[in-house]
């Protein structure tokens, strides 16, 4: 497959680069905000024509009613609820994690003025499937690998396993799936592009042919693009043949309200033509919001939980943070890197570094507890960041609860999470 280049960034042919050409504008004709002395109201038109309306406890004001609304929404101690909802849809996630993905659809659904419950999740992650069902519900949790339910080829007669999930689960009206990652990832560089995981999303396509719901969405890293296998192209011309209409989507999150410089691939494939609902998610523009707009409100929380306390460092690193606060700096020099930075060339620029509190973050991976995996360092306290201000980094609001986890499990589930907000807002223009 042949490759365009756009804004100095490799796309296939077809994939839409969201915002690269689009206008800068924070004017949506079918969202809007209102505030009232304690709550603050969303007001999205619908299709129909109607109004739906959610809200949230007002936690935050700074004269931009949309990031206040957000804001207020990460800073709830307890789960806004749909008021009225005009219809309940059922959703299945089948590569789960810990639930990024699932919590923004639930948020989406509310902005459309839709309940959201989940028929069926998978994770074989014990830990993450824990923290999924303790705050999603899900009526149905498999705990292990999704293809030991749907082990069928895709194409081929319904299977015994396939069969006996089918009896247990009701009709489902949105599929969703973050296939793991790694073998994708520009961070992995041992089986990039060529990794046996990479054929899990096929696992998307299956568990659509079976269920066809109205609505399927694979999300992964944008370097699924490029896997040797033709991964992303098989999944996109599956769906295809089984009747949707398939966009592949470049998501830069932050013109989506995540505070980082995050970039994730999106497909989306729907029953009815999509045209007019990716016209209104790739539209979208708001305004950057920083690394300060996020954890204001964190900067003095008590450390005495590893999900609110720092990891800590060996005194290499402790003295590589705290040069950069003596020199006011964001990026370490390379005479104070070790000897496989300092004595050749690197393109490793934001290790060592720390954040700017009036910019956005750069991508969080599972490494934000170590300084030496990236721009980790807090801007104002010499430290990394917290497991608490990654995952609001990541728009995880306060009243999703990661439980007991560990540090190394902590970062784990936030590092490979789906930002609920960037999801909300798929959600949202594909829902309305």
């Amino acid at each position: 497959m042949g490759e365009t280049e756009i804004n100095n960034m490799a796309v296939a042919p077809h994939t839409n680069v969201i915002g690269d050409d689009a206008a800068t504008s924070n004017d949506y004709p079918w969202i809007s905000y209102s505030v009232d002395s304690s709550k603050l109201h969303r007001h999205v038109r619908l299709r129909s024509g109607a109004i739906a309306t959610s809200s949230v406890s007002l936690r935050a004001t700074d004269g931009d009613l949309a990031r206040d609304f957000d804001l207020s929404w990460m800073r709830a101690t307890r789960a806004p609820s749909v008021s009225s909802p005009a219809k309940s849809i059922r959703a299945a996630d089948i590569f789960a994690g810990c639930g990024g993905m699932s919590l923004g659809l639930v948020e989406g659904a509310r902005a459309a003025g839709l309940a959201c419950e989940f028929e069926f999740a998978c994770e074989m992650d014990a830990v993450k499937a824990g923290v999924y069902s303790a705050n999603l519900a899900p009526s149905q949790m498999h705990v292990g690998e999704i293809e030991q339910l749907v082990d069928g080829a895709v194409g081929s007669t319904t299977t015994l396993s396939e069969r006996s999930l089918l009896n247990r689960l009701k009709p489902i009206d949105v599929l969703l799936g973050g296939p793991p990652c790694q073998g994708h990832s520009d961070l992995n560089n041992h089986t990039r592009r060529d990794d046996p995981r990479n054929n899990l999303v096929d696992r998307m396509v299956r568990f659509a042919e079976l269920v066809e719901p109205e609505i399927v969405i694979v999300e992964n890293v944008q370097g699924i693009r490029h896997d040797r296998r033709r991964a992303a192209t098989k999944a996109a011309e599956g769906l295809r043949e089984l009747g949707y209409n398939v966009d592949e989507l470049l998501v830069p999150c932050l013109r989506l309200g995540v505070p980082q410089s995050r970039r994730r691939y999106m497909l989306v494939a729907t029953k009815k033509a999509s045209d007019a609902a990716l016209a209104d998610f790739t539209g979208l523009d708001l305004s950057p919001r920083s690394v300060g707009w996020a954890l204001d409100d964190l900067l003095d929380i008590p450390q005495d939980t590893v999900f609110d306390s720092p990891a800590r460092h060996a005194a290499a690193n402790e003295k590589r943070i705290r040069y950069l606060f003596e020199h006011d700096l964001y990026t370490l020099p390379d005479a104070e890197r070790p000897d496989c930075h300092r004595l050749k060339k690197h393109s490793y620029n934001g290790v060592y570094g720390r954040m700017d509190w009036n910019s956005p973050a750069p991508t969080i991976t599972t490494g934000f507890g170590s300084t030496g995996q990236g721009r980790f360092v807090h801007p104002t306290c010499p430290r990394t960041v917290t497991p608490h201000e990654a995952a609001r980094l990541q728009t995880y609001p306060d009243f999703f609860s990661f439980g007991d986890a560990g540090r190394t499990q902590l970062q784990k589930m936030i590092g490979n999470s789906v930002p609920p907000l960037a999801m909300a807002a798929l959600a949202v223009a594909l829902l309305r």
